[in-house]
């Protein structure tokens, strides 16, 4: 599993120009997945991400995860982050998780997090979506299981 995370101010999903995950100061999260990917690897991305120091302290030290600051998450499914794109000018989707397995897995993925964390704003699998953020610092981690 694949996360790119990026702490923002601000962070929406728009699908057929209609609003459907917003938030404020938080993470915006785009997640990948990949054919090896299962419920251990799901379980292992939750605790990182939401345990993944990225918002200042009073010292202004990234010391701070997201449930501290009660930081908003926004959860995007991305597939072609886990796009091959070794060689060539083109990006190969062979790595990627076939598109009813990995729909499965981002809500399973969505799920985990609620339950830890709080109930996260997502964007549609499968839908053409406009994502926004303003990217805070800017601050941007690749996360990987």
């Amino acid at each position: 599993m694949i996360c790119l995370l990026q702490r923002v101010t601000q962070g929406k999903v728009e699908v057929k120009q209609n609003t459907i995950g917003q938030i404020s100061t938080g993470l915006v999260v785009l997640c990948g997945f990949q054919p090896q990917d299962d419920r251990q690897s799901l379980s292992k991305m939750a605790h990182k991400l939401l345990h993944y120091r990225l918002f200042a302290d009073a010292q202004g030290k990234m010391n701070l995860n997201v449930q501290q600051v009660n930081g908003g998450l926004l959860l995007v499914p991305q597939f072609t982050l886990a796009a091959d794109t070794k060689s060539g000018l083109r990006p190969s989707f062979s790595s990627c998780a076939p598109p009813e397995t990995a729909q499965a897995l981002f809500n399973q993925f969505v799920d985990e997090i609620a339950q830890a964390y709080q109930t996260p704003q997502t964007g549609e699998f499968g839908a053409d979506m406009q994502v926004s953020l303003t990217n805070d610092g800017p601050v941007t981690f690749w996360l990987e299981v």
